[in-house]
């Protein structure tokens, strides 16, 4: 199988001849061409992942931010209307 995008950079990584074996044989039993091939396809999904995660704090902040205006909201709402009632309650009492 042909690389379609050139890869000239590199990255190196250390590990124990027991982290070795266990690595060559997780590629053996998936398919996996290469360990080169499983380490950049485990940096995509960790990073895909770590993209959901932001993705969802963005969300979720804006959220958070959106039901705290409509709690304010609610509250000016609920003053206004005890108010409206103070008023109307003193209306009557004349």
């Amino acid at each position: 199988m042909a690389v379609l995008i050139p890869r000239t950079r590199t990255i190196g990584v250390r590990l124990s001849e027991e982290e070795y074996a266990n690595v060559s044989k997780f590629c053996a039993q998936n398919g996996a061409r290469s360990i080169a091939d499983l380490a950049r396809q485990a940096i995509h999904i960790f990073m895909s992942n770590a993209n959901r995660e932001t993705a969802a704090v963005s969300v979720e902040s804006a959220r958070d931010k959106h039901v705290k205006r409509l709690e304010e909201e609610i509250a000016k709402l609920s003053a206004e209307m005890a108010a409206l009632n103070d008023d109307k309650k003193r209306g009557a009492g004349d």
